[in-house]
């Protein structure tokens, strides 16, 4: 009689637990949503209709893969096929609309007063959102995910690497890497022509650059790094499309299990290559021209930090080993991607205007020669080369969106937006805007930048490639370097077209990439390839 008493206490605790667990789901799966939904709409936001648990991404999900199911013409009006789900609800509901990534409410904010508050003037009131686990675990716990006085730290210890003074030792090291990948390039045919991938190539260029920012003299090792997370990038990619399961991440599924043997390694090989360069530190062994991001970090993590209202040192660092790790994951990661994307749409842009790609060459000779890497100083002196870069970093942004979180209730322009709000900045939509930019805002016409980037549209808010306030990308000097001095030195010494075989199909695999590649045809020039 007493075991059947107790049974019967553990089915209706079991049932009880159950009926709580319900009733929690019901609550934030539906309950907080239709409110939500409701608060919103009484402001005059609406949006598309929530659906239990999953929200709007089915149809996102839909729109994304309808629109990279084939390519598109040769246009720059990219907008419809990159956020397609944003195009196709604008029209509907208008450029402030309410999108449902599963239970979590998103606002879409292009207006860019609005996004200057976000940004800058209230900037105390958003932070970064969570990014999902994988795509966390791949991009590191640095600079692009910390918060707070982790995060200002961090960026005060790195901040240096990327003043333009310490970049611009950098440049006979970048000419250098651009000058070794075009002597890999394959035989030229008997007119002097080859056909390049440019996709292809200006990722393994970014990668050799990145680790000689990153590493030095040691930048050689850092290689494996790269080819561990691209294999990481495929896995965390696949989750974009798929609702966030609490505690999912920790079950050892065989993508789980994936994701966390290629981390493994990644930290393996950091911790190898960040010891071997900490032990040159401490015996005094190196001769680096420039200060490098590793260089930097382990400066920090030796120095002795003085406890207030103490007698005595503390010898805690100021950044461990492990910061050094998800800083170097983070700058790899975010690096490569962005500053090769970038360098790729530059080329194929020019490719397909070659008015400006001459006018540019006839820059690039004037200033800097025909044979020579470009000099810091004369880098500076290229302008309309400068105004090509940001004309396609407006028409082809490598980060086409990003998000912020409402930490508290915050007014945002007449909106009242309740804290933990999810605000979804769509920074294609904004670059690509009549309004902002005139009728021609979706061709290009690198001349709109002739007096700056915060003259180039009707309001300065109007160009965020890179961020805006406090957290803009600490790597844009480097980002900007980087693609200028390779793309003078290709222009020293070859005309280029477009392949073909070139497919336009800009598509997001969380940045801003080819999707069929970026095959073009370069023409060799008279002269020498290399400086003598």
């Amino acid at each position: 009689m007493e075991e059947l008493y107790n049974y019967k206490s553990v089915l209706v605790l079991l049932a009880v637990v159950l009926w709580v667990l319900v009733v929690k789901v019901v609550e934030v799966a539906w309950w907080k949503p239709k409110k939500t939904e409701e608060y919103f709409l009484k402001q005059g936001i609406k949006g598309p209709p929530y659906r239990f648990l999953v929200g709007n991404v089915r149809e996102i999900v839909g729109f994304m893969v309808k629109a990279s199911s084939c390519p598109m013409p040769l246009s720059h009006n990219i907008l419809p096929r990159v956020l397609s789900f944003y195009h196709h609800w604008k029209k509907i509901y208008g450029t402030s609309f309410l999108v449902w990534f599963g239970p979590t409410a998103r606002l879409t904010v292009s207006d860019p007063e609005l996004i200057r508050q976000i940004f800058i003037s209230k900037s105390e009131f958003y932070e970064k959102y969570e990014s999902h686990p994988l795509i966390r675990q791949l991009e590191g716990d640095g600079l692009l995910s910390l918060k707070g006085e982790k995060w200002a730290h961090h960026r005060k210890i790195i901040t240096p690497t990327f003043y333009m003074e310490n970049l611009k030792l950098l440049i006979p090291a970048i000419g250098t890497s651009v000058l070794e990948m075009i002597d890999k390039w394959p035989t030229m045919s008997d007119n002097g022509e080859v056909e390049i991938d440019v996709s292809d190539w200006f990722q393994s260029l970014t990668e050799d650059v990145i680790t000689r920012t990153a590493f030095g003299s040691s930048y050689e090792d850092g290689k494996s790094v790269f080819r561990l997370q691209a294999q990481q990038m495929i896995i965390a990619a696949e989750s974009f499309g798929k609702v966030l399961i609490p505690g999912y991440r920790f079950l050892p599924t065989k993508k789980n299990t994936s994701s966390w043997k290629l981390d493994k390694e990644i930290r393996t090989s950091l911790m190898k290559l960040i010891g071997h360069r900490k032990e040159n530190h401490n015996n005094g062994k190196t001769n680096e021209p420039a200060m490098d991001l590793l260089g930097l970090m382990i400066d920090a993590s030796t120095e002795k930090m003085t406890k207030k209202k103490s007698e005595f040192l503390s010898y805690q660092p100021s950044i461990t080993i492990k910061d050094i790790v998800e800083e170097c994951k983070t700058f790899f990661f975010a690096g490569k991607h962005s500053t090769s994307n970038l360098l790729t749409w530059t080329v194929v842009l020019l490719a397909m205007h070659p008015e400006w790609q001459e006018m540019a060459r006839e820059e690039v000779l004037e200033v800097c020669g025909s044979r020579d890497i470009p000099a810091g100083d004369k880098i500076a002196k290229l302008k309309k080369l400068a105004m090509i870069v940001n004309e396609s970093l407006r028409l082809y942004p490598p980060v086409v969106a990003t998000i912020r979180r409402a930490k508290a209730d915050v007014e945002l322009g007449d909106y009242k937006i309740p804290c933990g709000t999810e605000l979804l900045i769509p920074i294609l939509a904004v670059h690509h805007d009549t309004e902002l930019w005139g009728p021609d805002a979706t061709k290009f016409n690198p001349a709109r930048f002739a007096e700056g980037a915060a003259r180039a549209a009707r309001h300065p808010m109007a160009f965020i490639p890179f961020g805006l306030g406090a957290r803009t990308c600490i790597g844009q000097n480097l980002a900007l370097v980087h693609a200028k001095v390779a793309i003078a030195i290709l222009l020293q010494r070859f005309s280029f077209r477009l392949s073909p075989s070139y497919q336009h199909a800009p598509t997001v695999l969380m940045l801003l990439y080819p999707q069929y590649g970026a095959p073009i045809i370069f023409q060799r020039l008279s002269g020498p390839l290399t400086p003598s």
